[in-house]
């Protein structure tokens, strides 16, 4: 056999093997979608869940947790804003049940100002810092701002050889 026909019979066995290939077909789509529709209670409760904190999870708001009891408050929060009640109406029944510490973020009045403040007054002190620490650093070099006068230096007899 020659180079030639062995090429043509593996050319041959290619189309062969993809001639038996099965092939893709198009498969129709289910086009009937269900579409669910979003309440303004639904909209409500996922507001308000995602204010408060999961008091399993600790670092998760209701909305993100996925425990039992994130479900279970979630859906106290829906009965509550089904009776009628407004979203800070809900908001305040936690917090006098948990106290602050269920609000994400607490309201910024007393102590609970600390924490929008400090971060704040804490990048001010940190370049303030830097800022006069630069500021002596580069004052350093005399009282009068001349260059100091550097003694002379004399030379190394072990590394005249390299110099």
């Amino acid at each position: 056999m020659t180079v030639r026909s062995t090429g043509r019979v593996f050319a041959i066995g290619l189309i062969a093997l993809a001639a038996s290939a099965p092939t893709a077909r198009a498969v129709p789509q289910d086009t009937s979608t269900v579409v669910i529709e979003e309440t303004l209670i639904d909209v409500q409760v996922r507001e308000i869940a995602a204010q408060l904190r999961c008091v399993v999870c600790q670092g998760l708001s209701l909305q993100d947790s996925p425990s039992a009891l994130a479900q279970e408050m979630r859906a106290l929060i829906r009965e509550r804003l089904e009776l009628g009640e407004t979203p800070e109406e809900v908001k305040e029944y936690f917090v006098r049940s948990y106290g602050e510490w269920i609000l994400l973020e607490p309201e910024p009045s007393g102590f609970n100002l600390a924490i929008y403040v400090l971060p704040i007054a804490a990048v001010l002190a940190g370049g303030a810092f830097v800022a006069v620490a630069m500021r002596r650093w580069l004052r350093a070099p005399g009282a009068d701002g001349a260059a100091p006068v550097a003694a002379p230096v004399e030379p190394d007899p072990e590394l005249a050889p390299w110099d």
